[in-house]
């Protein structure tokens, strides 16, 4: 029960299966045909995860945080996971450029 609330809470296998099948339209934005969506399948909670724990590293999220906030045991495992991209990390070192601060 939710404290809050007082609410039931949802079990870990339903709220996958809803969030599964809310966002089938997102995975798939061409397709509106209701029974083509339902062979398609939605994104999973471990990709919401993941996606999260990728946008973390991207904004500037030191390890440690991201490993608390994963509750992974180590760097080791937590790099699959934390992938910033490209762009995010080529954002990330002009940020810390000492010439380019010098410029401002």
């Amino acid at each position: 029960m939710c404290k809050v609330t007082g609410r039931g809470r949802l079990s870990h296998r339903r709220a996958a299966e809803l969030f599964e099948a809310l966002t089938r339209p997102l995975a798939h934005p061409g397709i509106v045909d209701e029974a083509e969506l339902e062979l398609r399948g939605g994104w999973t909670l471990h990709q919401l995860r993941r996606s999260a724990l990728t946008h973390g590293a991207e904004d500037g999220t030191n390890t440690p945080t991201l490993l608390a906030r994963s509750r992974h045991a180590s760097v080791r495992s937590l790099e699959r996971y934390a992938r910033p991209g490209v762009d995010a990390v080529a954002d990330h070192v002009a940020s810390r450029d000492p010439a380019a601060r010098r410029k401002r």
